[in-house]
């Protein structure tokens, strides 16, 4: 959701859950450059794969965070391969409504103008120009951002300044001082050996470790959990033999000319890629077959994963289903893999262990089954939500749509570049649908445009896809792309003689014609499709939305009796459902009749509702809309500083859409009325400082106290 908040600013830096060891002059260097006004607009740390370049830019950010009002935003971009996404994964990290047809450059550009935030692009060594040419055009763009990226090859960014990571130093022989390395071993091997110190029995070999592994970090972690299985001086005597080149990995093939991935452009960074990719086959060496096998087919995932999912993408053959959480739990132990340590525990690797599942992957010969796996798992999940869309359990998939957006993109890149298009019609209407109404519009019509370039067969599926682009267009504002598939989703809906789509195609219709202006041919439209039983798929959903479309339409026309009839309708059969999307609609209609009405406290009690239920969605244009409602009734109701407040969250929620209240004209002026009325009310200056307040706050902070009766 837009605006988490950790540690008390705004922005989407994850917590720490490991402690930060060392760099203390490179920290506070980094810290420095970040604080400093007048310092570099763009920032690089550059270092081999497994060198700690993230996590000191994540620290580093955390410490700076004062000094960017607008927040701290972290983009990971090592889920994506595709040229032209860097712009796209930008924007859904800062939570970006998508509501023009602007490139999402130019949207991320237009919202960033007059912020101050700090941008971490991680992993660009992906992506390197796409990261350069998108800096170079919001540091233009926007004078107070600031582009801080991490990379094994320098991205070249314009006016950068380079800052090189360097492996953590070592404990000498002949010195009793502790260095960072031997702490950072120390630190990690006590998880898994409670009691570990650095005694005189043990520093000598933890700084030989440690000095064989050139210092990475990476490398230190992945060999101290080895303690769990080996003492330390037979985890010394097999690293030992591993670099020497006497224990050797007995599996087919050479992957040492495919992972050079892991180290930077310079020759200095070879010795050091060879550590880490030494440490990680020898941490590959000790597992079991069958966890080696796991670990090859977890690498498909994008960003990260649950059980479940891994137990259906990687089960198969030798691999039983229930053998998968068993092996998990021990990878994790071995740290190839971390969770987050939550009841619903979600994994994820890092990206060099990745890269080695990967290329392992290969040479087995399973890449291409193992991701059909992957495609058929999202596909499968993507149409039961679907299924389920209008149901009580659409919180549910809602937010398992912007938790696994990285693996519904993956997988659905996948289905679109393979040569089956069966797979790709089918999950583009699925997930498209679910990404429409998550915020993910981009997604949606990148991946329907492709499709829908090339001839489909008839059927469910091609109209569902058609109707998807259509309602895309519609959120978009593109009303000529909405009204020319209205009519390609009408005539497929009567090709399958389903009653419910061809409804919904007159949906789209229907708003194209209410948001051009035509109230009275809306309608017509959106009256005329027979009233039939409420469906729990995506269609069933659109049948909601017809009847609060005309109930707007209607509204429009000061029919406020009809309209508020339709919206009570709606707000009854969806709670019956425990439906949130349309019954907040239907919530925020019923309030607006109500101030209309001058029953103050009704629209304030019922606007609260409508938050309640925005707030496990995503739907920021309504969630925002129901603030500045809120804040008028509050106002009228004689609460003139908590609808300061919510001005004060609304105009940040705003923000997010990419303009001020879609730009209409009517919303503009009711919101300016409103702040004038509460500014007469308690004054220019209690008003700044409640409006302030708001502003403050995050997204689920904002909408938590608008929801709220205190």
């Amino acid at each position: 959701m837009p605006g988490k908040t950790v540690g008390g600013g705004l922005g989407n830096l994850p917590p720490e859950n490991r402690s930060f060891i060392g760099r203390e002059i490179e920290l506070a260097r980094l810290v420095r450059e970040l604080g400093d006004p007048a310092g570099s607009r763009t920032l690089t740390l550059v270092g081999v794969g497994g060198v700690g370049k993230t996590r000191l830019a994540l620290h580093a950010a955390a410490r700076a965070r004062a000094a960017y009002p607008d927040g701290v935003w972290l983009v990971e971009l090592s889920a994506l391969h595709t040229a032209g996404l860097v712009p796209l994964a930008v924007m859904e990290a800062l939570r970006l409504a998508d509501q023009t047809t602007d490139s999402a450059t130019a949207a991320v550009a237009a919202w960033a103008r007059d912020k101050r935030l700090l941008l971490i692009l991680d992993s660009c060594e992906f992506l390197p120009d796409d990261c350069a040419a998108l800096a170079a055009d919001l540091t233009a763009a926007a004078p107070g951002l600031r582009v801080l990226t991490t990379s094994r090859a320098r991205p070249a960014l314009p006016g950068e300044r380079l800052l090189t990571v360097d492996p953590l130093p070592v404990s000498d022989p002949e010195d009793e001082k502790q260095a960072d390395a031997d702490t950072l071993f120390a630190e990690r091997a006590r998880s898994v050996v409670p009691g570990f110190e650095l005694g005189p029995a043990t520093r000598r070999q933890v700084a030989a470790v440690c000095r064989g592994l050139d210092g990475i970090p990476l490398a230190i972690e992945l060999a101290a959990a080895r303690l769990s299985e080996l003492t330390l001086d037979e985890l010394h005597t097999r690293l030992g033999a591993r670099a020497s080149g006497t224990d050797r990995n007995p599996a087919p093939g050479s992957r040492t000319a495919r992972l050079d991935l892991l180290t930077s452009d310079t020759d200095e960074g070879q010795p050091r890629h060879r550590a880490l990719r030494t440490t990680i086959g020898w941490s590959h060496e000790l597992c079991a077959p069958l966890e080696r096998l796991l670990w090859a087919r977890l690498s498909v995932f994008a960003g990260g994963f649950r059980r479940d999912a891994a137990t259906w993408v990687c089960s198969g053959g030798p691999l039983p289903a229930d053998r998968v959480a068993g092996l998990l739990d021990r990878l994790a132990a071995r740290s190839i893999v971390r969770h987050d340590g939550t009841a619903r525990a979600r994994y994820r690797m890092l990206d060099t262990v990745r890269e080695y599942g990967a290329d392992w992957l290969r040479e087995l010969g399973e890449e291409q089954a193992v991701r059909d796996r992957h495609r058929d798992h999202y596909r499968r999940q993507a149409r039961q939500a679907w299924a389920e869309w209008n149901t009580g359990r659409q919180a549910g998939w809602s937010a398992w749509v912007l938790t696994e957006h990285a693996n519904l993109r993956a997988a659905m890149d996948y289905a679109l570049d393979g040569p089956d298009r069966g797979p790709a019609l089918e999950m583009a209407g699925d997930i498209g649908f679910l990404w429409r109404h998550c915020d993910h519009l981009r997604d949606a019509q990148h991946c329907l445009d492709r499709l829908l370039a090339e001839e489909q067969p008839p059927g469910e599926a091609r109209t569902r896809a058609l109707w998807v682009r259509g309602a895309v267009a519609i959120m978009q504002g593109d009303l000529r792309t909405a009204a020319d598939h209205a009519v390609l989703c009408a005539d497929s809906a009567r090709e399958d003689e389903d009653p419910v789509a061809q409804a919904a195609a007159e949906y789209l219709r229907g708003t194209q014609l209410l948001l051009s202006g035509h109230l009275a041919e809306a309608v017509d439209v959106l009256a005329a499709p027979p009233r039939l039983p409420v469906r729990d798929d995506g269609f069933g959903a659109v049948q909601f939305q017809t009847t609060l479309t005309l109930a707007m339409a209607h509204q429009l026309r000061g029919e406020n009796d009809t309209a508020r009839a339709l919206a009570v309708e709606v707000r009854t059969d969806c709670a019956e459902r425990d439906e949130h999307w349309s019954g907040s609609v239907a919530e925020y209609l019923i309030a607006q009749d109500d101030l209309a009405r001058g029953d103050a406290r009704a629209a304030a009690r019922n606007a609260r509702t409508a938050i309640a239920k925005q707030a496990p969605m995503r739907n920021i244009v309504a969630a925002a809309a129901t603030l500045d409602l809120l804040a008028a009734a509050l106002a009228a109701a004689g609460e003139p500083r908590r609808a300061a407040r919510l001005l004060g969250i609304g105009s940040r929620i705003w923000e997010l859409t990419g303009g001020d209240r879609l730009n209409s004209p009517d919303l503009i002026a009711a919101r300016r009325t409103n702040e004038l009325h509460i500014r007469n009310g308690i004054g220019d200056e209690v008003y700044a400082r409640a409006y302030a307040e708001g502003r403050a706050m995050s997204y689920e902070e904002g909408l938590a106290y608008a929801a709220s009766d205190g």
